[in-house]
């Protein structure tokens, strides 16, 4: 059975990446700033692009510190929010426009990338339990992160939801740790990794592909073993149950 004597397993949150609707971008910038606390050296991170020459950049994603650790360790105790928002021209697709549009709604929850302290060993607990992800595990060129996406949450039958998990482990080296308390602060996010996510989202959404966190043939065996029974009802042995089908089913995968 999974449990926390696996150290891997004992999450934190690293971030969280929330979609909004550009007519509320800058008021949530504003609300952050008053109603959160969040001073100029709070806002970590800022990517803009200029999406057709000669019409100026746009600015695709903030990320504002909500909070900060304990003296001495507050490089792994930070709470992070990423803003993005559809930054694209109207006449240019946008997955994270159709996202909002989509759910009819103008703020949407993307990911929360939780931080484990050993991503290899997570990495292959998972995919022995039949998880899919969207991109290999990726590495910073600084060597002081590395981070792998899941696929999305949904139930067969249903649009995708847009949700997805980022597992992330952070080894802060020496000179990254200097950069921190430096106000180096976008050292926390790479626009590598968030050009590259961006571009595979928008990639699974054009091809109306989207892959998700489980099969639906292993999300259909799973159902139907706990199903019928209320959340009470369901046993240890029901767990244990459905874990060695995740097992048996991500064999038969790799085979």
């Amino acid at each position: 059975m999974p449990s926390k004597k696996y150290p891997f397993l004992n999450f934190q949150v690293d971030h969280m990446t929330i979609h909004i609707d550009p007519e509320m971008y800058n008021t949530a910038y504003v609300i952050f700033k008053t109603i959160f606390g969040v001073s100029p050296e709070d806002i970590i991170y800022e990517k803009r692009k200029e999406w057709v020459e000669g019409l100026g950049e746009e600015s695709m994603t903030f990320a504002a510190r909500v909070g900060k650790g304990v003296v001495g360790e507050e490089s792994l105790q930070n709470t992070i929010f990423a803003i993005v928002q559809p930054s694209e021209p109207k006449f240019q697709h946008s997955h994270s426009r159709d996202l909002l549009t989509k759910h009819s709604a103008s703020v949407h929850f993307q990911h929360v990338a939780l931080r484990t302290n050993d991503l290899l060993a997570f990495h292959k607990y998972a995919l022995e339990r039949g998880v899919n992800f969207i991109t290999p595990i990726l590495k910073d060129e600084h060597e002081d992160v590395i981070q792998v996406f899941s696929g999305e949450w949904y139930m067969p039958g249903s649009q995708p939801s847009g949700f997805f998990f980022e597992f992330v482990q952070r080894n802060p080296n020496e000179d990254l740790l200097k950069m921190l308390e430096e106000h180096n602060r976008e050292s926390w996010f790479r626009d590598k990794t968030f050009l590259g996510l961006y571009q595979e989202k928008e990639k699974e959404n054009q091809s109306n592909n989207v892959t998700p966190f489980l099969d639906h043939e292993l999300f259909a065996m799973i159902q139907s073993n706990v199903n019928r029974k209320k959340f009470w009802e369901i046993t240890e042995e029901d767990i244990k149950m459905c874990e060695e089908k995740m097992i048996n089913y991500a064999k038969k995968k790799v085979s």
